[in-house]
């Protein structure tokens, strides 16, 4: 089992020249060997004003739990955020590949986790990672094993519909999905169907800012194109109690983790 005594070591990583192309690299402290990866992705529609501090104890308990934990920022949607399409998804795209140069971990175990907006994100990574068409589908060696969306706005286009977060999806995409269908082609998890990676997607049944519909919805397309996906409806749970690493959704994600790559002894 992994040892929850174990102090966390973290570092820096940059992978672009902009402020928000950084991402911190946490470890349990003295374990040897290449460990497992969790890429956090952090939400608040996509908007500057919310950064990867709001996955800081996800990323402590991740460590906990014997994963190397990479938390990660991005460019997003403001007046000095430099975000929104394409930039958001190739930062994204940009942060995962960095990993192929980090030492102690192990590529072939590599699970995107991202809550609301980043849920969308850590789906969207395992697509194709395309933004053009003239932008070959990533060929890299790190590939991901595995995609978990803590209540993610999983669907661009049915929320640009619901207009969740107040136009948040319309800022991100330069426009609605009539303006710009490829951009939403590309850019939603929903229209990327099938993956071809194992998916979990959990939701709290009382959230009452992205509604559970969309992870069940998302789930049921999913499967009826042949993906390996689970929907995980969490009873009493709210938007932001997704990311409580106390809480049941933290219980269900390391569950899914064992999955993935069951603990080691010792």
């Amino acid at each position: 089992m992994a040892d929850r005594s174990a102090l966390v070591a973290q570092r820096s990583i940059s992978y672009g020249v902009h402020r928000s192309q950084t991402a911190e690299l946490w470890r349990p402290d003295g374990v040897k060997g290449d460990l497992p990866v969790v890429v956090l992705i952090h939400g608040g529609f996509w908007r500057q004003i919310y950064t990867k501090h709001l996955m800081r104890r996800l990323a402590r308990a991740v460590v906990a739990h014997g994963w190397v934990a990479y938390n990660i920022e991005y460019r997003r949607v403001g007046p000095f955020g430099s975000g929104g399409w394409p930039e958001t998804f190739q930062d994204v795209a940009a942060a995962i590949e960095a990993l192929g140069e980090v030492d102690r971990i192990d590529l072939q175990h590599i699970v995107t986790c991202g809550h609301s907006a980043g849920g969308h994100l850590a789906l969207w990574a395992g697509t194709a990672r395309t933004t053009s068409a003239s932008t070959p589908p990533a060929t890299s060696a790190v590939r991901i094993a595995a995609a978990i969306s803590l209540a993610g706005v999983v669907d661009l286009v049915e929320a640009a519909r619901l207009n969740l977060g107040a136009g948040a999806v319309q800022a991100l995409m330069g426009g609605d999905p009539d303006r710009f269908p490829q951009r939403y082609a590309w850019g939603s998890p929903a229209a990327s169907l099938p993956l071809g990676i194992r998916q979990f997607l959990l939701h709290g049944v009382a959230d009452s800012t992205v509604p559970a519909s969309l992870s069940a919805g998302y789930v049921e397309r999913a499967l009826s194109l042949g993906d390996e996906a689970e929907y995980v409806p969490l009873a009493g749970v709210g938007h932001m109690d997704m990311i409580d690493p106390h809480g049941v959704a933290f219980r269900e994600v390391t569950a899914r983790l064992d999955l993935i790559a069951p603990p080691t002894s010792g």
